[in-house]
């Protein structure tokens, strides 16, 4: 009798501790807008100073080689969202105010995956996933999944300090005061705060505005950095990050009191490389740094698509962990699909891959190598590759359209998508990541063999992706600009 009570207890609790294990995590992603790689004091920048992040690091894990899904701004949020390289779907640059390229509702999301499956979602911050924001014209965050939505179109407007564009759930909210992040920060605590039920499990996307120009920051915080910065304007943005940082402290906090700190993954990444100075008029403060990796925002070197990337998860990811492997924002949907149990259909072609096992300690096995394409790009080079320590870069027989001096170079338009649809890759650089991670060495010939064999898997993937891309009408659109 005793040893069928013995082996009573250990039954319960084996399934008890197996029901605990069982439960499905939140997922907290908080995504800045043009965030340098070398931004962040645990990335190595010397004056800004970042003690939240460096704590968030502290508690899980610091990617040294995570990704961006594109090098600009609306492409990587929809391949974030939907784990495929935007190109599938048609998002090819940065979106304007009234153009016709959006997420369209068909595709799966994170939030509409999740959302299905019983998890409360919300996105507050930037959307910019379409161009007729909050319009029946065009899918808007609650048709791609988010039952909550505090956003704006893109920039926070007219400036971080007291914007007046943001939306909630269509309504438009008015003028706010108070500076974006912060703000943004805000309504997610409040959401956090006011869910309906507080047993269900939550996705709860966080898209900072910051540091993007117009960069403008709290008098307290550009003080602290007078001293350091070169002018004002460098000081201006070393204290938008740092308060970015304050934000994702009051973030954790508010985590840690509601007593959700081992049950919520957090990462922390950004959707781009840094804007470069002066590129435009207003961008006067953009000193965001690449670290020392080569090309910066818009760039299809690792400077514009490398990105910062933390993950949290206490009591789960172990702490302390600096990682090598390259990781992706691609990766998050199969990831967070794969860890809340939710089932994703063979139909469903994606670009990332499943890192949980990663997260855990355990090896990765990519089952594709990382991809890139982004037809506008600053480089010359349009197409990249990564597979392990390798990268294969490669030149299209298309113009390179920043310095086209016609309507080629002006975005998303008929004769732009010819090119897409038609250029083919005709030149390609190779580097080892590993060794050269500023991509100065280019081993092309030296590697013929690893260039061949790079070379064939770009080019399928290139030729893959560009069957898909849909066409947009857009003509109308630029006749009325």
């Amino acid at each position: 009798m005793r040893n069928l009570l013995l082996l009573l207890l250990i039954l319960t609790f084996a399934i008890f501790d197996s029901s605990v294990q069982a439960a499905p995590p939140n997922f907290l992603i908080i995504l800045c807008d043009d965030l340098g790689y070398g931004d962040l004091e645990c990335y190595g920048h010397p004056h800004i100073k970042t003690p939240n992040l460096n704590q968030l690091a502290k508690e899980g894990i610091r990617f040294t080689d995570f990704y961006s899904a594109a090098p600009v701004c609306s492409p990587a949020r929809v391949g974030l969202l939907t784990g495929k390289t935007p190109n599938r779907l048609g998002i090819y640059d940065w979106i304007p105010p009234g153009h016709p390229m959006y997420l369209k509702s068909e595709t799966p999301t994170i939030a509409s995956l999740l959302g299905k499956a019983g998890y409360e979602t919300a996105v507050v911050g930037k959307w910019h996933c379409n161009g007729e924001f909050n319009s029946p014209n065009q899918d808007q965050p609650d048709d791609n999944g988010f039952q909550h939505w505090f956003a704006t179109q893109n920039n926070a407007a007219p400036r971080h300090q007291n914007p007046v564009n943001f939306v909630k759930n269509g309504t438009a909210v008015g003028p706010l005061e108070g500076f974006s992040c912060q703000l943004v920060t805000d309504e997610a605590i409040h959401w956090l705060n006011a869910r309906k039920d507080s047993e269900k499990p939550f996705f709860l996307h966080v898209c900072f505005h910051e540091p993007h120009e117009p960069v403008e920051s709290p008098d307290e915080l550009v003080e602290q950095y007078l001293d350091v910065a070169e002018n004002r304007d460098q000081a201006e943005y070393f204290a938008n990050v740092a308060n970015v940082d304050k934000a994702v402290g009051r973030l954790m906090k508010q985590l840690d009191q509601l007593g959700l700190n081992e049950e919520t993954l957090v990462i922390f990444t950004s959707d781009n490389g840094p804007e470069t100075l002066n590129r435009y008029r207003s961008a006067n403060r953009s000193y965001g740094s690449p670290g020392d990796l080569r090309g910066m925002k818009l760039h299809i070197y690792d400077g514009g698509i490398r990105v910062a990337g933390i993950a949290r998860w206490k009591g789960t990811i172990a702490e302390n962990q600096t990682s090598s492997v390259p990781a992706c924002s691609l990766d998050f949907l199969p990831t967070f699909c794969s860890l809340a149990d939710v089932k994703v259909s063979d139909d469903l072609v994606l670009d990332g891959t499943d890192i949980s096992g990663l997260l855990h300690g355990e090896k990765l096995t990519r089952k594709q190598p990382l991809f890139w394409h982004y037809y506008r790009a600053y480089s010359v080079p349009k197409v990249a590759m990564r597979d392990g320590d390798w990268k294969i870069v490669a030149h299209w027989d298309g113009p390179h359209l920043i310095e086209a001096g016609n309507s080629l170079g002006r975005g998303v338009n008929t004769e732009s998508q010819k090119v897409i649809k038609t250029a083919q890759l005709v030149k390609y650089e190779l580097y080892n990541l590993a060794k050269d991670p500023s991509e100065t060495n280019d081993l092309a010939e030296k590697q013929p063999k690893i260039l061949k064999r790079l070379q064939d898997q770009v080019v399928k993937k290139y030729q893959q992706v560009q069957s898909e891309c849909p066409v947009w009408e857009t003509d109308k659109y630029w006749q009325n600009r």
